[in-house]
């Protein structure tokens, strides 16, 4: 009798435990699930009231430089409400100032020959790996105002070189080459006999590299509606540094300093 009743307090201990353990789970999922819905509510308030709160933003854009153009994307992790890790990768174009189109009217292939760019030695792109802040200056307000922060970064900025070719006559025949500038060909490459521009492809294959560094601020203006979609334009400017100078025309300095201002059309997302 003595150990019926002790097995019967086992078991009622044991469903004791039991449901203990299912009313404190239950209550931790509770907690959970209020947490979460407290979370969300705040994140809506502050949608509503203009204020930029995320995770991780990811953007896209294109600009427009004073002396080229190009793309970018770019990475940013949130550290506090007002600043931001940013990453940042460009490709773009640097095009100097004495470039100017030219079409040989006196070619018998005109209309399937391209203008070219008088003296152009090399076409200059960079390929540009940075690391920098956003801070926010100043919120929305509200959904439909516009954000203002302030960017800056710097790194390593990648110069490639590619050799601008030209179409011309061979003076030993009447056969048609493609020449680029060298000192052999320099009077071919700068006479009167140019037909036209070698092309885009040609030329890739003797890519040469020049590395640099560069640094780069902006501000930028997010104009769009809703917190999860980045809609922006960013007004800076820029300097990259590539010691030697960079080869871009004939018969001019190689400067190794370059300073642009840019602007630039963003799209992007943020968790």
């Amino acid at each position: 009798m003595q150990k019926l009743f002790l097995f019967f307090i086992l078991i009622l201990s044991l469903v004791q435990v039991q449901a203990q353990f299912t009313l404190d789970r239950q209550g931790s999922r509770d907690d959970r699930k209020a947490e979460k819905r407290k979370k969300i509510n705040a994140l809506i308030r502050q949608a509503e009231e203009g204020t930029l709160v995320y995770t991780k933003q990811s953007i896209f854009g294109f600009q427009a430089r004073t002396n080229g153009y190009g793309f970018l994307y770019e990475q940013a992790k949130m550290k506090t409400p007002l600043k931001s890790t940013v990453y940042r990768v460009e490709l773009t174009e640097i095009k100097h100032p004495k470039e100017n189109r030219f079409q040989n009217l006196s070619n018998p292939f005109l209309f399937i020959s391209n203008p070219y760019i008088y003296g152009k030695r090399n076409n200059f792109y960079q390929l540009s790996l940075g690391i920098g802040q956003q801070r926010l200056i100043g919120q929305k307000g509200n959904k439909n105002g516009v954000s203002v922060s302030w960017n800056y970064n710097g790194g390593l900025a990648l110069g490639l070189l590619k050799p601008y070719f030209v179409q011309v006559e061979d003076p030993t025949g009447t056969n048609i080459k493609y020449i680029k500038y060298t000192p052999e060909d320099s009077v071919l490459f700068l006479g009167p006999s140019i037909l036209g521009a070698g092309g885009f492809w040609r030329g890739w294959n003797e890519l040469r590299l020049k590395p640099g560094a560069f640094a780069k601020t902006s501000l930028r203006y997010d104009y769009g509606r809703f917190n999860e979609v980045v809609s922006a334009l960013e007004i800076g400017c820029s300097v990259e540094y590539y010691p030697g100078g960079i080869p871009i025309m004939a018969l001019q300095d190689e400067k190794p300093l370059f300073f642009q201002a840019y602007i630039a059309l963003l799209f992007g997302r943020r968790k």
